[in-house]
């Protein structure tokens, strides 16, 4: 049977079974991504099932109740698989949208700020939304004080926003959190008074 036929029947059966008081259905979106994985048609779990469920609850509910009351597996499965393929198509999207951003990031960064440039510094700002200090440091960028220079020029030059967080200082990637976040794929333009526009939104 092809995988998201089975993808899909398991996830029925999960919910129908409906193991716990609560988180159900968060548990079984995560599944359907885990199966997708385990059977290779994923080399990580980033297809966001739950985005394309929860905008089509109605239909969701409704096609579960449906196999239950009359074994209605066809219009069930047909929506589990195009909720595959619309996830994916959004998915690839959002992919390309954080690279053209890296791309954009880099040439910023080499342009208006050449002696902190690195390509593992640029790196090192998408591995996850925020920065710390110690991050660069444990990636052997750069010791602590340069680090800290680092991180301090690439806020005031506009790339990270800076925020206190207790004791802890973070380093926000606000373009990558907003893609993140957002529906939109485009971002806001590197500017400077001296370089001017670097690249382009997507």
């Amino acid at each position: 049977m092809d995988p998201l036929v089975r993808m899909a029947v398991a996830h029925y059966q999960f919910e129908a079974i409906h193991p716990f008081t609560d988180g159900n259905g968060r548990t079984g979106r995560v599944l359907n991504s885990l199966m997708l994985v385990q059977w290779g048609l994923l080399s990580s779990p980033i297809v966001y099932l739950s985005r394309y469920f929860i905008a089509n609850k109605q239909e969701y509910y409704s096609r579960l109740l449906e196999v239950t009351r009359r074994s209605a597996w066809e219009p069930w499965v047909r929506y589990v698989v195009r909720g595959v393929e619309e996830t994916a198509r959004w998915t690839a999207g959002k992919v390309e949208a954080i690279r053209r951003l890296e791309r954009a990031t880099a040439e910023y960064v080499q342009s208006a700020l050449p002696k902190i440039y690195s390509h593992e510094l640029v790196e090192a700002l998408f591995e996850q939304p925020y920065c710390r200090i110690a991050n660069l440091v444990t990636a052997k960028i750069a010791a602590r004080q340069a680090a800290a220079r680092y991180l301090n020029a690439l806020a005031s030059g506009g790339v990270l926003q800076s925020k206190s967080v207790g004791r802890e200082k973070l380093f926000l990637n606000t373009r990558l959190l907003r893609l993140l976040t957002q529906e939109s794929n485009t971002f806001a333009e590197f500017r400077t008074a001296s370089v001017g526009t670097v690249r382009r939104r997507g």
